[in-house]
Formats: C-alpha cells, structure tokens, sequence
C-alpha cells in the first residue's frame, strides 16, 4: 500500500521517512490555513492520478490551551478548534472528490472524549464536532459507496497527552487569569488540579498499535465499523460510562474532582 502522509514540520517528516519503507511519501501541511489544503490536496492529485486516493485518515489534534472554561478566552478555543475540527473539516472537503472517485474510505480520530466531556477548552468540543461531522458525512455518502468510520481511542501517551505540556499550560492560563478567578478557585484547588495532572503520563497506554489496527480495519475490511473503541479503558470504561444518565456521570465526575475554594 503506497501512503501519503501529511506532516507539521520538515523535521516530523523526516523522523517519519527513516522509520518507514520507500511506499511512503510526505507533504507538508498546516491544517490551519486554507493555502496549505490546497497545495497538499494539489500534490496528491498528481500522485494519485486518475486513480482516486482509497483512504483518507484525518489524524491532527492538539490538546492545549485546556483549563476549566472560566479560565480561558474565546482564542483559547479557537486554536483548538482550528486544528481538531475545522481544519480536519477543510481537508475532507478538499480530498473528497478524490476519495468518491473511488468509493473509498474517511477514517477521523475522535476520542473518548468526543462521548464525555470531562474537562474545560476546546478539545472535548473539538472531538465532540468531528463526531457530529462524520455522521452526517456518512450518511451523505453512502449513496456514492463511501465509508466513514470514527475512531474513539482512550488515553495513550503521545505530545497531545503529555503532563509535562499540560501542566505548563494550566500554570501559564492560570497566571493570566484575573484576580476574581484566583480568590474563587484558591491556590489549594490549583495545586489538586496539578497533582491529578502529574499521573497523566502514568495512566496513558504505550501501545499506539492499538490506534494503528483500528485504522488499518477502516481502511482495509470489507464492512468496516461506524465507530472504534481503541483500548481496555475506551471500552471497559468510557464507552459505558457514556451510556449512563447525564446527571449520574455528573454525580460521579464532581465527586472525584477538586473542589474550588469558593465551592457551595
């Protein structure tokens, strides 16, 4: 199978081509701005040829800015969304044509968190959006034998879940943050916040083949899946929990959260 992968930076291009074999080939590309799309879309038509592109697997995210919502501002969001939803949007749009040409397939990566928001900023938002998406992409395509499938792992370890990152984030948004928000949330329930962010690292699964097999599934089986649950904790635990009663997953979740100082 030839594949051609899209990368952030020339360096992230070249680490991918020394550890893959001669079938792989890289663009560059800025889901962000629309110049990027159009150059990369351009360059996979010249590739693929009349042949159409089989698999298209929308696979950008960033995690950060991500703090509880009062904290934050509507840019803060935004740059999120930019590159988890509407980027991800963009290139669809774009690549479509090529992958309908073919009755191919769009395999996006959600998240467990696409079900259950469990915290503030853009990232829940994001994946929730791109589950919305892809649904009604489904359905719009199936009459050209298009399959889109959704991808719901867990949490493993990657940059998206570093608690490194993460918790330079939360101390950076909270600096910033007024001196209202500071008297309301106190010191005690920012340092909770981080010490609950410290073992992120810990609970994150190392085993990223688990992700890999589910796509490779959507791409290469006859009756691929609407959805995937990557991960023992995707399916023994978040899948579940997101079939319970919003007031009881709420009930559950304040329970095991830090509380603000300000707290009734």
């Amino acid at each position: 199978m030839k594949v051609l992968a899209a990368c952030l930076t020339e360096e992230g291009a070249k680490q991918l081509k020394s550890k893959t074999s001669e079938r792989l080939e890289t663009v560059i590309l800025d889901v962000t701005k629309t110049e990027s799309i159009v150059a990369a879309t351009q360059w996979v038509k010249e590739h693929v040829g009349n042949r159409g592109l089989w698999g298209l697997v929308n696979n950008a995210g960033i995690s950060i800015p991500s703090s509880p919502n009062e904290w934050m501002n509507k840019q803060n969001f935004a740059s999120i969304l930019d590159v988890n939803l509407l980027g991800m949007i963009e290139v669809t749009l774009s690549m479509l044509p090529l992958v309908r040409k073919v009755r191919g397939r769009v395999v996006n990566v959600s998240s467990v968190l696409g079900r259950l928001s469990f915290g503030g900023g853009g990232y829940c938002i994001s994946k929730y959006g791109i589950e919305a998406f892809s649904d009604s992409l489904r359905r719009e395509l199936s009459y050209f034998g298009v399959k889109v499938a959704i991808i719901e792992p867990a949490f493993f370890l990657t940059d998206v879940t570093s608690s490194a990152r993460v918790i330079s984030n939360i101390q950076m948004l909270w600096k910033k943050t007024s001196s209202e928000i500071w008297e309301t949330y106190g010191e005690k329930y920012l340092a909770s916040y981080l010490k609950d962010l410290n073992g992120l690292d810990q609970m994150c699964n190392k085993d990223l083949s688990l992700v890999m097999d589910c796509m490779e599934h959507a791409l290469t089986a006859c009756h691929p899946h609407t959805r995937y649950s990557a991960g023992w904790d995707a399916k023994l635990f978040y899948l579940p929990l997101s079939y319970l009663p919003t007031s009881l997953v709420g009930a559950l979740l304040t329970l095991i959260s830090s509380k603000p100082e300000e707290a009734l």
